[in-house]
Formats: C-alpha cells, sequence, structure tokens
C-alpha cells in the first residue's frame, strides 16, 4: 500500500513537473498576425469599431491585428467562419446584435450563439433614431403618430434591411402606436437616408450614427431616440421613453468575439485592451460625436448580457411579419 502511495506520488510529481515544464515551454499568444472579420461591407459602424479596436490591439500586442470584410447573409456568413476556426486566439470576429443575435433567428441556424463562440468584449453601438426630412410637419413622437393617422395609405418608411435594429424598432413602434406604416427594406443604412434627404420615403429608423451629422446640419430632423437618456451631442432629440415608448429603448450594439473554447488567459488580456482603447480620450470624444455608446464590462458579465440580449430579442424577431 505504501509502495503504491509512493508511486502516485512519484507520477504526480513528474506529471506536475513535465506540465509546467511545457506550460513554460509555450509560446506566449500572439506570435503572428491575428485577424478580426467584419461581416459586413467596409464603412459601417461595425467595421469603424473593429478598426478603431484592431489599431489599439496591434500596438498593445506587437502584432498586426488585421481586418478583414466578409458581408453577406446579414452577417452570418463571416460569422460562421470564425464559428469553425481553431480557438487560437488567432482569428476574432466583431459580433453584434444584428449578426448574433437576431441573423441566427432570422436565418438558417448556421450556428449558435453561445454555444459556437467565446464573447470577449463589448464595444458599444449607437442607438436608433426615427428620423423625418425637415419638410416634414411634425416635431415630436405625438405629433408623428398624429401625422401618420391622417394619411389614407399609410406613411412609408425604410430601415437598413429586414432583421436589423432599425427595422425591429420600427416595428415595435407601429406596433404600440397601432400605426399604418409600410416598410422599406434597403441593404444598409446609406440608402434609406439618402431617400429620405431626396423626400422619396417619409420617414427611417436608423442608427444615429448614420443619420446624425444630416440631423446636425439641419438637413433631418430626429423624432425620437433609443438610448436611455438625451445625448449630450444630440439634445434635442428625445428618448422613445420620454415620449411614452419605454420598450424602445436598447441600442444595436457590436462586441468582439472568437471561436468557443479560446484560453481564458487569452480572452482576459484581450478585453482588458479593449476596454483600455474605448476609455482613451481621443476615442470617447469620436464615439460620442456619432451617438455610440460604450460600457466597461469584463468578458463575464459581457457573456451574461449578451445571453438577456438572445432571450430578450428573440421573441420579437420571430414575430416580426413576413415580407416579400
Amino acid at each position: 500500500m505504501i509502495f503504491r502511495k509512493c508511486l502516485v506520488a512519484v507520477g504526480l510529481a513528474v506529471s506536475l513537473g513535465l506540465g509546467a515544464a511545457t506550460s513554460a515551454a509555450q509560446p506566449s499568444w500572439p506570435q503572428k498576425p491575428v485577424r478580426i472579420l467584419v461581416p459586413y461591407v467596409a464603412g459601417g459602424t461595425a467595421d469603424m469599431l473593429g478598426r478603431l479596436v484592431a489599431n489599439h490591439l496591434s500596438n498593445a500586442f506587437g502584432q498586426p491585428f488585421v481586418v478583414e470584410n466578409k458581408g453577406g447573409a446579414a452577417g452570418l456568413i463571416g460569422s460562421q467562419q470564425v464559428a469553425r476556426s481553431a480557438p487560437d486566439g488567432y482569428t476574432l470576429v466583431v459580433s453584434g446584435l444584428g449578426s448574433h443575435v437576431v441573423a441566427p433567428v432570422n436565418g438558417q441556424n448556421s450556428f449558435d450563439p453561445m454555444k459556437d463562440f467565446t464573447h470577449i468584449a463589448f464595444l458599444g453601438g449607437p442607438p436608433t433614431v426615427l428620423a423625418v426630412n425637415v419638410s416634414t410637419p411634425v416635431k415630436n413622437a405625438k405629433e408623428f403618430i398624429s401625422y401618420v393617422k391622417t394619411m389614407p395609405n399609410g406613411l412609408s418608411w425604410g430601415s437598413p434591411g429586414i432583421g436589423t435594429h432599425g427595422h425591429l424598432i420600427g416595428e415595435l413602434f407601429r406596433t404600440d402606436a397601432k400605426l399604418d406604416m409600410i416598410h422599406i427594406s434597403y441593404k444598409g443604412a446609406a440608402p434609406p437616408v439618402a431617400d429620405l434627404l431626396g423626400n422619396q420615403t417619409q420617414a427611417v429608423f436608423v442608427t444615429l450614427s448614420s443619420a446624425g451629422a444630416h440631423i446636425k446640419a439641419g438637413k433631418l430632423r430626429g423624432i425620437a431616440v433609443t438610448a436611455e437618456n438625451r445625448l449630450d451631442d444630440f439634445p434635442d432629440i428625445p428618448t422613445f421613453a420620454e415620449s411614452g415608448f419605454p420598450k424602445l429603448t436598447a441600442m444595436s450594439w457590436f462586441s468582439l468575439s472568437g471561436p468557443a473554447g479560446m484560453p481564458a488567459s487569452i480572452v482576459n488580456r484581450l478585453n482588458t485592451e479593449v476596454q483600455k482603447a474605448l476609455a482613451l480620450p481621443d476615442v470617447r470624444e469620436k464615439l460620442a460625436k456619432q451617438g455610440i455608446q460604450t460600457r466597461a464590462m469584463d468578458a463575464a458579465a459581457f457573456t451574461k448580457l449578451f445571453a438577456s440580449e438572445i432571450e430578450f430579442w428573440t421573441p420579437y424577431v420571430l414575430g416580426l411579419p413576413k415580407e416579400k
């Protein structure tokens, strides 16, 4: 019995020794460039946030963090590629509400947004704004509702596409206010904003970062925004909550994720550096001008938020009207 215990003890000591040696022999991460896939075309909020963070991470870790745009299927294509990648920290994705909460419910169930990903850090995002052309004779939600009810054929409104945050908020508003509103689905936020500027459509639900410059220029008017409170850079736009629609308090957020099973050491280092980047004064100023809000949280807290967002939005996504 004593001999067996000695053998176990020796075996354990050797095992621990080998484990320590193996751990010491492993190279530190990263030893080569890291890819960050943005599952949308260049130029949008996800792309901007991805590049902003990538620049900081490149400097912090001494290796290039290279952003690659791989759009398609509302973010599913690029995201699915990352889900199938090795969890070694060298392939990441700019995840978020659209690609990892809405699209999997609307799409082909190509991945499980919780089981197939490691969620690393919350990046933030802009609230959605209901905006009209300044020639439209309404200045607040109450006047907008009254205006829509006078239109015999309903009001046409645009969003960046079926299943986007703008579409979800628009449908919730239409339902709660009991309005006759005709949705026009676009491919991205720029086209509906352009049509609103040209009076080709009568209202839009888009991210504030997409319409903010035109609102500040006096070409569009913000009727209500989904932020929790009025924004310092857009003090004249009331929130939906103060306009009588407390349910419509949300943002179209983006985040950084990787394949399931990433080492906690890499996840925690990335989370720390992302939070450092978002706390820089020049970064905060840049984001604020676009109405983008951030929130500091560790990876565990963000993962809980991710799960709660899926739980909250899934019933609404499933209840969206089917469009031709």
